[in-house]
């Protein structure tokens, strides 16, 4: 079948380069249809050891699910199925321990990930503090940032030959004693390009903010107190940094424990470049997301379907463990041991404005939480089925669910928001759960930009008549209805951006919609230029207090280079920030995953 999808340009541009199979020329050899029909084949292939025969009739109901947009995979499973790369996670967290050897296994590992398509996370928690000493040399360490700095450079040159450009997340304990210099590492402009940067922090930690009590500074080699700090001025420090250029994010690291279906494995340190996924050594994160947009019609959300498309899109995550290739052989074991899957939505903006629900208000919080509890059910009925076929995950006798009589289950992590910046482009709606990210704007892709209208406003304002090339061209300036009096102030409601929302409302949807997700959600809240530190410090108080498992911020203009940007001139307004994403402002970065 060749017929094609509907795309936009920038779809088009972002498949082209990076997703469609070229032939030894160069040459694309297929279109975005039989992109899907590829995926759908590959991955049912699983199916062949619980049904012989049946491969055939999976793939044509995950190639129909594909080829709708109603459910989408991660990139590196769109990209390097039925390819020779073949890794279809879409990314790893890999361990650091002290010692050089250490380090520059994971340094060559996440070379061969990033290559692949994939991104890497990591926790620098356990390296020892810069000036500490190193027995074996005489000499001193450089520290955590020191390493950071070489793991960036790598990302940029594999990203050079790879699938797409390198992504990482690295996260440091606020008890580290390097922990200022993490906290200010990015706060040069050009420094760390491929990295997000989180702070690990504790209740405790939070409490003693309240309180003016102090953090106690650990050296990870002696496991003895290195010094002190006041909690306020080191999460004063985090707030400016943050402030000047979205780095660094915040992990709520008891918080994400709290929820580790296997504790006895160990402490989650670390995450997904996006902060979606919590995950333990050498895990990884099977992604995929639900379009909500395609499930609303006569008014009302259709949960039937829905329900029905998230059976379907659990099962075929479930088989994509069993399809992918694992670029080194410590990979393979716990990704089939725990069958960790990240089920999330995105649309979720455009599904709102459908129903005719402004973003920012009560009806739309307890809508998305009532979406994201319908999903989050479905997909637990699903992997207990799975379970019952196939048998549970294996370690489900070590693990919560066990504990709790809940079960089996087919998989020890079922749920997951991502930023889905790609995939969403590629289904032509909004991403994640974030708010609309303007109107009309251009989209920089691969050193071109694409001008991008919001189709489902056009089609509104057809059919109400207010629809004229005037708007259009304001909208292209400034993104937004603000001061549109000719636009009904329904529409004008219904239509915020995510400048125009207030943060409260921002860590509200995130947090209704994390209370129904296993994993975590990542949601960038958007400030306006003149926001001040004073307002992310109240921000992150109040994402800890309504027990988000991580947050970020990104000031509008904090940084020169940015994914998505208004046409407008300089006198009306510069570039503002990309939706989506999570830890270490994915809000000036491109949240591929």
């Amino acid at each position: 079948m060749r017929d094609e999808l509907q795309l936009s340009r920038g779809a088009i541009a972002v498949l082209g380069e990076h997703y469609l199979l070229r032939d030894r020329h160069g040459k694309v050899i297929e279109s975005t249809g039989e992109m899907m029909d590829r995926v759908a084949t590959f991955v049912a292939q699983a199916e062949e050891q619980w049904q012989p025969g049946n491969a055939a009739r999976w793939a044509e109901e995950f190639a129909a699910t594909l080829r709708s947009l109603e459910f989408l995979p991660n990139s590196p499973t769109l990209m390097n199925s039925g390819t020779r790369l073949g890794l279809l996670s879409a990314c790893v967290v890999l361990p650091i321990d002290d010692s050089l050897v250490s380090i520059f296994e994971a340094l060559g590992q996440a070379a061969l990930l990033h290559q692949a398509g994939g991104g890497t996370g990591y926790s620098f928690s356990h390296l020892r503090p810069r000036g500490d000493i190193v027995s074996s040399t005489g000499g001193t360490a450089s520290g955590p940032v020191s390493f950071l700095t070489v793991f960036d450079t790598a990302a940029g040159v594999v990203s050079e030959g790879g699938r797409r450009r390198g992504a990482s997340m690295a996260v440091l304990d606020v008890s580290h004693p390097d922990i200022v210099e993490f906290i200010e590492a990015k706060n040069t402009l050009g420094v760390l390009e491929h990295f997000n940067l989180s702070v690990g922090v504790t209740d405790q930690f939070m409490r003693s903010v309240v309180t003016g009590g102090e953090q106690r500074l650990i050296n990870p080699r002696t496991g003895k107190e290195a010094g002190k700090i006041a909690a306020r001025e080191l999460f004063d420090r985090i707030a400016d940094a943050a402030w000047n250029g979205g780095d660094p994010g915040v992990l709520f690291l008891d918080r994400i424990n709290r929820y580790n279906p296997l504790p006895l494995l160990g402490r989650i340190e670390a995450t997904n470049p996006c902060g979606e996924v919590p995950l333990l050594p050498y895990e990884s994160c099977n992604l995929g997301s639900v379009n909500l947009s395609r499930f609303v019609d006569g008014g009302k959300v259709e949960f039937a379907r829905l329900g029905d498309t998230v059976r379907l899109a659990v099962r075929f995550l479930d088989d994509v463990i069993d399809v992918s290739h694992y670029p080194f052989p410590e990979l393979k074991e716990p990704a089939h041991a725990a069958r960790k899957i990240g089920l999330g939505v995105m649309g979720l903006a455009e599904m709102l404005a459908t129903l005719g629900i402004p973003y920012g208000s009560d009806a739309a919080v307890r809508l998305s939480a009532r979406v994201m509890a319908y999903v989050q059910e479905k997909a637990m009925e699903a992997s207990a089925q799975l379970a019952s076929d196939r048998g549970p995950f294996p370690l489900f006798s070590k693990s919560r669910y066990a504990e709790r009589g809940i079960g089996p289950l087919r998989n020890a992590q079922l749920t997951s928001v991502a930023p889905t910046g790609t995939i969403s482009l590629v289904a032509g709606t909004t991403s994640g759960i974030e708010p609309m990210f303007a109107l009309s704007y251009v989209r920089h892709v691969l050193g071109q930009d694409f001008q991008e209208s919001n189709r489902l406003f056009e089609k509104l304002a057809l059919q109400r008549g207010f629809y004229s090339e005037r708007l259009m061209e304001q909208l292209a300036r400034t993104g937004t209805l603000r001061g549109q009096l000719d636009v009904p102030q329904d529409v004008r409601d219904i239509f915020v951006t995510a400048l125009e929302i207030e943060p409260e409302w921002h860590i509200k949807m995130q947090a209704a919609v994390q209370r129904h997700v296993d994993a975590a959600v990542a949601k960038t809240v958007n400030l306006s230029s003149d926001a001040t530190p004073a307002d992310v410090q109240a921000i992150f108080m109040m994402a800890w207090k309504m027990k988000v498992k991580g947050i970020t911020i990104y000031r509008d203009g904090s940084r020169p280079a940015q994914v998505l940007a208004l046409a407008a001139p300089a006198d009306i307004g510069g570039t503002v920030a990309v939706t989506g994403g999570y830890s270490g402002g994915c809000g000036g970065h491109a949240c591929e995953f």
